[in-house]
């Protein structure tokens, strides 16, 4: 039995090269991740990338007054820890963006960079906040977190928001299920508790996303300057160390202000100087965070629940909320009642309305947090100047276009009119095109050059015996000294309405049959003058010239004179 086959081949899928090549890409390629690492200019940017991928700051980038680039990029691969020989030997390469301002011709490239679809995944946003600028930080805050909010809704497509849904899940199973690290070991016989404790007040009510966000604030160890130190540049300016409790209640103050925002994202708070301890403890809280493991899948009920996955990057740092050159507190572990606890008088839930009372309303005036946070630390020092924008110019056609239409309506702005003269506008008249419009044949150079010739034509051999062509010459009375027939006289233009060369003149009689030729002759020898220069020498030269053939009585004769 013959088996049917379809007499059409199936078509080849589409880019059959690239998916193959994608396909075996895939497999052998290292997982990649991302650090989007936000901040203003001069807030130690590089210093944080140097110290997160373990290269050596370069000497250009410790010079202040460089400038950053639109969009910075370096990466490092991160190696396997010893104690993983199952592994292969780069787990993964971590690379950092660098955006240095809120503008929005920086930070409009990124998506180009990175699109969300396929990068919040496996991406991290770090906002770094310079202490030697204190009152900045609740309006930059406000600005990144806005930014990061636009960037991870993309395009709004179907693929992102399961993308999206997946990583708030993930988030938040990490924040509910976060133990503070502890030296006591577990007792062998302990198990998973079922049990997860619901997130508590002002916890994790944005970022929808669910995206990692650690808010870094450099430069630490200014925060206890001295009295000799200038407003501005100890951090707290003149909030220093030494005036009671002031200084101790207004950087406790802004400390509470930071994990309040913090917690409403989930978001992570780090004090970094310096020292390389401070930097080595962000980096290591910042691979816990990129690795952070899925969600645990939901369990039936009456089955055993599911413990999750291991990270393979713990963090085993305890929080530490005392040491103001190194705060460390991580997600998932801050509360309402461990702010307040710092300081008595700070209500979270106030400021947290506060702060959305300012998402909501850009200009929120008197009751916002920007508003209250200016009253708790004053601006103290002058605004950095904003990056230069993009050059921007007119559209060529456009410029153009603009300034023909002015130049249109003045004709004096017309620049042909400089090389014109006035009198060929005066002489000329209407409806004459061409030489006869203008004073070209008044020129004196013509008129000499056409004497000139005469007077060689004469004066050459043999020009006694005068040819039948001088003999109708001299018989046209109509023909001019030194001017072909037909035209007006040196210096004298055609009137309007006038005839062209070939024209009679206006009194007496016909002109000869043969006038015609002889204008031709006369204008060919003048010519054959100019492009020759032998007839300029001395003596001229011999020059043949032929007389026109005239037919009388039906008989023809010629003359042909020659040296």
């Amino acid at each position: 039995m013959e088996i049917s086959r379809s007499s059409t081949p199936e078509v080849p899928p589409q880019d059959l090269w690239s998916s193959i090549l994608d396909s075996v890409s895939s497999s052998r390629s290292i997982p990649s991740k991302q650090i989007i690492l936000l901040g203003q200019p001069l807030t130690g940017k590089s210093t944080l990338a140097s110290a997160l991928l373990q290269k050596p700051l370069q000497d250009e980038e410790k010079n202040e007054n460089r400038s950053d680039f639109a969009v910075g990029y370096d990466f490092a691969d991160i190696p396997v820890a010893e104690q993983e020989h199952l592994l292969p030997d780069t787990l993964a390469r971590l690379s950092v963006y660098t955006v240095p301002s809120t503008s929005s011709s920086y930070t409009s490239l990124l998506p180009h960079f990175l699109p969300p679809r396929q990068s919040l995944p496996h991406t991290l946003v770090m906002i770094t906040l310079d202490w030697t600028r204190p009152w900045s930080f609740v309006e930059e805050l406000q600005t990144w977190l806005q930014w990061v909010e636009t960037w991870a809704k993309g395009d709004g497509s179907r693929e992102l928001e399961m993308t999206r849904e997946e990583g708030r899940e993930r988030l938040q199973s990490h924040l509910q299920h976060y133990t503070e690290p502890s030296t006591d070991p577990l007792p062998p016989t302990s198990t998973h508790s079922s049990t997860v404790l619901p997130l508590g007040q002002g916890t994790f009510t944005h970022n929808t996303t669910g995206i990692p966000i650690i808010v870094t604030c450099t430069k630490a160890d200014l925060i206890d300057g001295g009295d000799d130190m200038v407003a501005g540049a100890s951090g707290m300016g003149s909030m220093v160390k030494g005036k009671g409790g002031e200084w101790e209640e207004r950087t406790d103050g802004v400390m509470q202000v930071l994990r309040t925002i913090c917690l409403k994202y989930g978001a992570s708070l780090f004090y970094t100087t310096m020292a390389p301890s401070t930097l080595q403890v962000l980096r290591q809280y910042t691979l816990h965070a990129l690795f952070m493991p899925p969600a645990p899948s939901p369990v039936a009920s009456g089955t055993e629940p599911q413990a999750p996955t291991r990270n393979i990057f713990p963090f085993n740092h305890k929080p530490n909320t005392l040491d103001r050159d190194r705060i460390v507190i991580p997600a998932g572990w801050d509360s309402w009642g461990k702010i307040s606890v710092l300081r008595d008088g700070f209500d979270a839930k106030f400021w947290g309305e506060a702060w959305e009372r300012d998402l909501e309303d850009d200009h929120a005036e008197g009751s916002g947090a920007r508003t209250l946070y200016a009253t708790l630390v004053p601006d103290q020092g002058s605004k950095l100047p904003p990056l230069p924008p993009f050059n921007n110019p007119t559209p060529e056609q456009a410029f153009l276009a603009k300034n023909y239409d002015e130049n249109a309506k003045k004709p004096d702005r017309d620049p042909r009119g400089a090389f014109r003269n006035p009198a060929e506008l005066t002489g000329a008249s209407a409806g004459i095109v061409g030489p006869l419009g203008s004073s070209s044949f008044s020129l004196p150079n013509v008129e000499r050059a056409l004497t000139d010739m005469e007077v060689g034509i004469v004066g050459m051999p043999g020009a006694g015996v005068p040819s039948d062509a001088s003999k109708r010459a001299s018989r046209n009375p109509v023909i001019p000294s030194g001017r072909p027939a037909g035209l007006p006289p040196v210096g004298t233009s055609v009137p309007a309405g006038g005839r062209g060369p070939s024209s009679p003149p206006p009194t007496g009689g016909s002109a000869s049959p043969t006038s015609g030729q002889i204008q031709h002759e006369v204008l060919q020898n003048f010519f054959q003058s100019l492009l020759s220069s032998k007839d300029r020498t001395g003596t001229p030269p011999a020059v043949r010239t032929v007389a026109p053939t005239t037919k009388t009585n039906g008989s023809g004769s010629g003359a042909e004179d020659g040296a």
